[in-house]
């Protein structure tokens, strides 16, 4: 099947260059044909969703989420076919595309829920005969771009609370991976306002004109920290909110555990999951040097195990690389990893087929300063690190740039406060990887995050303004 979309002005704009994507897995085979949306229309494109951001504004809010829920429930009938799209364009195994809508949809239900419930205050007055109170009203236009690795997940997680908010939205997903937000804008057709939900296609050029356009109110953005500079810089100019979710270097400290098999299995799947495409996957584990053969051992067993090939086919636990552009960045830093004389593990055969696929890949004998420790990989590369004494292992831990997710194995009180206390990330994890939950803050520190949280209550920072009310009686 080979996915394209009509120019539809107010929802899905093409009608300049011609792109394609392919099956990674496969590619020899065209997945989707498009058309670059061109730049003379975005002043258009603008231009209607400000008017109908007024007029969704306008409309009650329990309305507004009661047609943000209809539109769900028509993403959760479709769950086939979006999934097959996320598969055939990003290459996911089936399983796991479907396992993203799902989780997508239950963060996006909460996201509608939350836009119901109290958002303001009435406080206490300095002054007799005035009432006084806090509300928010929605920020305006929102432009969110997205990238490839979560072609369902990290749209829904911006548009569910800015629609349930009261927001027109201009999404930018990516190129590699278009066709399931194109999907779900489809799906939004005769709900919502006409041009409240509108898509551009394109690559860097047309990201870098639609985060820079003055009519954009808030501006939110999910992929590489390079980037995320370039967005925070051209929302700066227009003096535009930013929400910014960046990359990771994540790392799990296995300290001691009772059942040092499922601690292992935890490591295993917080490092493969996506294929290791996932900005909070674990690409770093640290083990006390006592535990470290059977760690090593116990990981290499894993990774070896996993099937990887074709994510449509039964039985593969992890499909390729989402694109050969990546593939190849992927070889590169396993390539510069050996050069620097880490010890790879696994993953040493390649022989699978012609698609972008790389095996599981363990790293031994890693050390702090090597490139393997310290750059992010976004691939199902993961580097092994001895230390002696918790000092040591936070001290590895926090000397990265980045601050997403942190993860402790450990049964001790005091070692567990420490990391608690002391660990420089936004998500923290004790006896488990770095899974979330549907209703808690996603959130990033240092290099790996800006503004409010995409999901959990605090999201509502970035989708709505606040505003100080003095009423006099």
């Amino acid at each position: 099947m080979t996915y394209g979309f009509q120019h539809q002005e107010g929802l899905v704009w093409t009608g300049g260059e011609i792109f394609e994507t392919r099956n990674p897995a496969r590619p020899d085979r065209v997945s989707g044909r498009y058309g670059e949306t061109r730049l003379d229309d975005l002043d258009v494109v603008f231009s209607t969703a400000r008017k109908v951001a007024a007029e969704w504004a306008a409309t009650p809010g329990l309305r507004r989420q009661e047609l943000t829920a209809a539109w769900l429930d028509r993403i959760a009938d479709a769950v086939e076919g979006i999934a097959h799209a996320v598969t055939l364009e990003m290459g996911k195994t089936i399983g796991d595309a479907r396992g993203e809508i799902l989780h997508s949809l239950k963060e996006a239900r909460f996201a509608v829920a939350e836009a119901s419930r109290s958002i303001g205050e009435v406080m206490p007055s300095a002054r007799p005969g005035l009432r006084n109170m806090t509300l928010r009203r929605p920020r305006g236009v929102i432009v969110a771009s997205t990238p490839w690795n979560y072609p369902v997940l990290t749209p829904l997680r911006k548009l569910a609370p800015a629609f349930a908010h009261g927001n027109a939205v201009v999404l930018k997903p990516s190129e590699v991976s278009p066709a399931a937000a194109c999907l779900m804008a489809e799906l939004s057709v005769g709900l919502f306002p006409h041009g409240l939900f509108q898509i551009v296609l394109g690559g860097g050029r047309v990201g870098a004109a639609i985060t820079g356009h003055p009519a954009a109110d808030g501006v939110t953005f999910t992929g590489s920290v390079a980037t995320g500079k370039a967005v925070y810089a051209a929302a700066a100019r227009n003096l535009a909110e930013v929400q910014l979710e960046l990359g990771g270097k994540n790392g799990i400290i296995v300290h001691d555990a009772d059942d040092l098999d499922a601690c292992i299995d935890e490591v295993v799947a917080g490092a493969l999951e996506n294929g290791g495409q996932r900005c909070t996957g674990i690409s770093r584990v640290l083990v006390q040097r006592r535990l470290a053969s059977a760690v090593e051992e116990g990981i290499a067993a894993r990774m070896n195990r996993i099937v990887v090939g074709d994510g449509m086919d039964a039985g593969v636990g992890m499909g390729p690389m989402a694109s050969e552009a990546h593939f190849r960045r992927v070889e590169a830093a396993i390539a510069a990893g050996e050069a620097e004389g880490a010890r790879r593990v696994t993953g040493r055969s390649n022989e699978i087929g012609a698609g972008f696929f790389i095996r599981p890949t363990l790293f031994a004998d890693v050390t702090p300063d090597m490139m393997l420790a310290r750059e992010e990989v976004f691939g199902p590369v993961l580097s092994m690190l001895t230390y002696d004494s918790i000092d040591e292992a936070l001290s590895i831990l926090n000397g990265v740039d980045y601050g997403l997710a942190a993860a402790l194995y450990s049964n001790r009180n005091d070692v567990v406060q420490r990391f608690v206390n002391e660990a420089e990330a936004g998500m923290l994890h004790v006896n488990h990887q770095s899974s979330i939950d549907t209703n808690m803050p996603f959130v990033g520190i240092k290099h790996s995050g800006v503004g409010a949280p995409s999901i959990g209550r605090s999201a509502i920072n970035f989708y709505t303004t606040e505003h100080a009310v003095y009423v006099k009686s």
